[in-house]
């Protein structure tokens, strides 16, 4: 049985790839931190299962990492830990700083020391799996695709953030030869997102009758990525994925921001419908545009494709729809995560 560190295994996209590793049979320790976007009810049908063993902790503990992988000794890295929110970024980019730039550098050289010490097929077997934004890339016009080959031009501090740890671990190959694996991806939705993103946070304020604030026009486009598409593309790069390599991953699925919104309206219409019988779209409302809004994201993710065969298995209007029944399944998950410390309100507009 292959034994993974899993970096940021309680948050969205590392909880759901958790749980998918752990069913096709892999050991997984999962070093999460814990902050307000990672949650053990995430995680809570592992409890008991001795294939996951869970550490609270974080990458920048240099002396902690070290020791799990000493006595763990897995087969691969996989690092999704990240602060990741944009908004979040505006108002306190040290923070972004801190976790993406200095917590990545951490984690690399206890990897780098690590992966030296092993001998024969597990030195040679080993990966290091980074897992980042297609944000770093910054913004496009009304045309083309970001490619593994588009220069960085990052425009947050959030994606300047995740940008400079994408470059420590290419640096990391480059000069000791650490066998690294980067993926970007578009903006994910599905299962177990924290509420202040786009989709969750509509259905959720959609649902308590609040109204749905939209940047600016509305108009900006960002291509959709369904959670369990991403987390087997990232199987497919860590298992089979040239070293030193970057692979794009999109989910063929551009829309602008309000249709998402009308998209999500719609479904709760027909599923849950407001008492007073309007539409949930009355519920819109035009807010001014975050600070730097990138206007157009959109991968090209041929690479992936013809290289290691993975296809998106979810349509946007799939996806969506399976994420507003899980939304509206789980309302006991969502209001335990909402703690306090946020309450579905802007977050993001100091400028």
């Amino acid at each position: 049985m292959p034994t993974w560190l899993v970096t940021g295994g309680a948050g969205f996209i590392g909880g759901n790839f958790v749980l998918e590793a752990i069913a096709s049979g892999v050991r997984i320790v999962n070093l999460d931190a814990l902050t307000y976007a990672g949650n053990r009810d995430t995680l809570a049908s592992l409890e008991g299962n001795p294939d996951h063993v869970f550490v609270h902790g974080d990458i920048g503990d240099g002396a902690l990492v070290a020791r799990l992988l000493a006595e763990h000794r897995p087969d691969a890295v996989v690092n999704f830990a990240a602060e990741s929110h944009v908004d979040r970024s505006i108002d306190g980019p040290a923070a972004f700083v801190q976790t993406n730039v200095v917590g990545t550098l951490a984690l690399l050289e206890a990897v780098r020391d690590y992966w030296k010490s092993l001998e024969g097929a597990a030195g040679k077997d080993f990966r290091f799996l980074h897992v980042s934004t297609d944000e770093v890339y910054g913004s496009l016009g009304d045309t083309g695709k970001f490619t593994e080959e588009t220069a960085y031009a990052p425009n947050s501090p959030y994606s300047a953030s995740k940008a400079a740890s994408d470059h420590l671990v290419r640096a990391f190959h480059h000069t000791y030869g650490l066998p690294v694996l980067t993926t970007n991806c578009s903006n994910n939705y599905g299962p177990y997102q924290f509420p202040e993103k786009l989709i969750p946070l509509v259905i959720a304020r959609a649902l308590a009758g609040e109204l749905l604030p939209v940047y600016g026009d509305g108009r900006n486009v960002r291509d959709w990525l369904y959670v369990g598409d991403h987390c087997a593309a990232i199987r497919a790069v860590l298992e089979r994925g040239r070293v030193g390599e970057t692979y794009n991953v999109g989910g063929d699925a551009e829309m602008r921001n309000i249709d998402v919104v009308n998209t999500i309206c719609a479904l709760l219409d027909a599923r849950r419908p407001r008492a007073d019988g309007r539409p949930r779209n009355s519920q819109v409302t035009y807010v001014a545009d975050r600070p730097g809004h990138d206007r157009r994201y959109a991968i090209d993710a041929t690479k992936l494709k013809s290289e290691l065969g993975w296809q998106p298995a979810h349509t946007f209007e799939r996806g969506i729809a399976d994420t507003v029944d899980w939304y509206l399944d789980h309302q006991d998950w969502v209001r335990r995560v909402l703690d306090g410390s946020y309450r579905l309100e802007r977050i993001g507009v100091t400028a």
